[in-house]
């Protein structure tokens, strides 16, 4: 190492370099050897002094493009993918869920088991004796409801239709309807025969 007149070193290191000329510093800090922030000392000066601040070198420090920031991944940051993912599998659940409920809501045909009564099974004679037809379709995307064959063209006028078929030892509904039938019309049915003064409703069975 050469004894020079100026000194460097990187800031707050206590050791330092000799340099044999300024111009030696300046083509070092242009080279990327020195930092404007590292420390210089010349012949004249009596304390170390940054080189930014240094009367005979601010100026070439001044022109140098500062270092780019470092950057550090964000260890912190929240993953929203994942969270939409379990997100959207819980819609479709629920989804499910509520459609499978619905249709629990149905009304279901009894069974027949072993060990069990098995469906009452009547005549076409006993329904015409003593039964009320009323039949429930859904067609073009409606459900039309029939009495004894004839369209019932409003619900609201249920109770009135069946009190034109009631008569004494003719108080059964025989109720036959389509899966497809909202189980609103078929719960509109049933209290209208009871309002219509029916005994009772029995439903046929596929």
């Amino acid at each position: 190492m050469t004894t020079g007149t100026w000194k460097a070193r990187h800031e707050g290191s206590p050791q330092f370099v000799d340099l044999a000329s300024l111009e030696e510093l300046r083509q070092g800090l242009l080279d990327g050897q020195w930092e404007p922030t590292d420390e210089v000392r010349g012949p004249n000066d009596t304390d170390w002094v940054a080189i930014e601040n240094h009367p005979q070198l601010e100026e070439i420090a001044a022109e140098m493009e500062p270092p780019p920031p470092r950057t550090y991944d964000d260890e912190t940051r929240l993953d929203m993918n994942a969270l939409i993912d379990v997100c959207l599998v819980l819609l479709v659940f629920f989804i499910l869920t509520t459609t499978v409920a619905a249709l629990q809501k149905r009304l279901e045909a009894p069974s027949v088991e072993e060990g069990k009564p098995g469906i009452a099974v009547v005549t076409e004679k006993e329904v015409a004796l003593s039964m009320i037809h009323v039949k429930a379709t859904f067609e073009n995307g409606y459900s039309v409801v029939r009495i004894e064959d004839t369209v019932v063209q409003d619900t609201r006028r249920l109770v009135a239709e069946l009190k034109r078929y009631v008569k004494p030892g003719k108080t059964v509904l025989l109720l036959e309807h389509d899966d497809k039938v909202s189980q609103d019309t078929v719960v509109k049915i049933i209290d209208a025969a009871k309002g219509a003064g029916m005994d009772r409703v029995r439903l046929v069975v596929p």
